[in-house]
């Protein structure tokens, strides 16, 4: 992050957590439910660019992504990008990622507590005749995420339509800023990401909040998230879990050849051998995550994420298929909740 961008969230109400990182993004606003209701009824603006940003160059670039993690690589063009999920050989998660193809190379914005791990994963599997270079770019680069159906509007300007397919992006300028314009939010709301050398950043963020963006810290991109479904590393994304039992089906290539994982990942669906999946918990009351799920004696789950929403406690949790889906009425902790569908994930087998 650049001074002049901290002066600019800060007087915009930023308040920003005391951490020991090179590179420190908004916890607050002071104005969470104002600007958590803009991303679901006009834009909100959140910076993400503590979020690692890895370049990917040389000529196998896709050939060794392909292999690498779930999705299909080796079909995509520059312009085109795709959501992709880094797992060990026993299928479990590491990281949710996006990747964005360009004519010399492959961003992956990957999240923010994966960015070390990736780079020495990916680098474990590089081997000498590989044409391959890695590297972490995140200092220098600064990435902003615009929430909500007003995005295009707000973009639409600058030359940016309605009908790009997810993850796909054009270097644009906006103003006198060249950007990496991208489709999608990062979670299950319309939007866009938009990727631009730091020392634009300042200027990119006003131009975006001149446009009507209201300003999201991190705290409320997090209770976006779990509202929203999407699993993140250290919650949802551990080594006790899988892809499909993550909802990450639709970002999984079924067709694609052997890579890390695959036939673990194969098996579970040839087999139906998902055990567990991931629900929303409309809750009663506060809980930890951690805290045990069950329907009368049974254990049936583990609440793995909490927030407080405008609607009351919410939290997420991997519920045994077993036991059902939506609508169960279940006990956590102390309190009570109901299983609800969220709109991040999918779900079902396949073939």
């Amino acid at each position: 992050m650049t001074e002049e961008l901290r002066k600019l969230q800060a007087a915009s109400g930023a308040v920003f957590a005391d951490l020991d990182s090179e590179i420190q993004v908004p916890l607050s606003y002071g104005n969470d439910p104002e600007a958590i209701a803009s991303a679901y009824q006009a834009v909100a603006l959140c910076d993400r660019s503590d979020w690692g940003l890895i370049q990917v160059s040389g000529g196998d670039r896709l050939r060794f992504l392909h292999n690498q993690s779930t999705n299909e690589f080796q079909k995509l063009q520059p312009g085109q990008g795709c959501d992709t999920v880094f797992v060990t050989s026993t299928a479990r998660t590491i990281d949710l990622a996006t990747a964005y193809m360009t004519e010399d190379a492959t961003l992956l914005l990957v999240s923010p507590s994966r960015r070390q791990r990736i780079i020495e994963w990916l680098d474990r599997y590089l081997f000498p005749a590989d044409r391959v270079e890695l590297q972490d770019i995140t200092a220098s680069m600064a990435t902003f995420s615009l929430i909500g159906p007003g995005s295009l509007a707000l973009l639409a300007p600058w030359g940016v339509a309605g009908d790009w397919p997810h993850a796909s992006h054009q270097l644009l300028t906006l103003g006198e800023i060249q950007v990496r314009v991208a489709v999608g939010s990062g979670l299950a709301l319309p939007g866009y990401t938009l990727i631009c050398d730091r020392h634009d950043a300042a200027s990119l963020w006003n131009m975006l909040t001149d446009g009507g963006a209201v300003p999201l810290g991190t705290q409320g991109w997090e209770q976006l998230r779990i509202q929203q479904g999407r699993p993140a590393p250290d919650c949802e994304l551990t080594e006790d879990y899988n892809p499909l039992e993550a909802g990450l089906w639709h970002n999984i290539s079924f067709e694609k050849g052997c890579y890390i994982g695959q036939e673990t990942i194969a098996r579970l669906n040839t087999y139906k051998g998902v055990k567990v999946q991931l629900w929303g918990v409309k809750l009663n009351a506060p809980a930890s995550p951690g805290t045990v799920v069950t329907m009368g004696e049974e254990k049936v789950g583990t609440l793995t994420s909490y927030t407080d929403s405008p609607e009351g406690p919410f939290g997420l949790a991997y519920i045994r298929t077993k036991a059902g889906g939506a609508g169960l009425q279940v006990q956590v902790g102390e309190t009570t909740g109901e299983i609800v569908d969220i709109p991040f994930v999918t779900r079902g087998y396949l073939g």
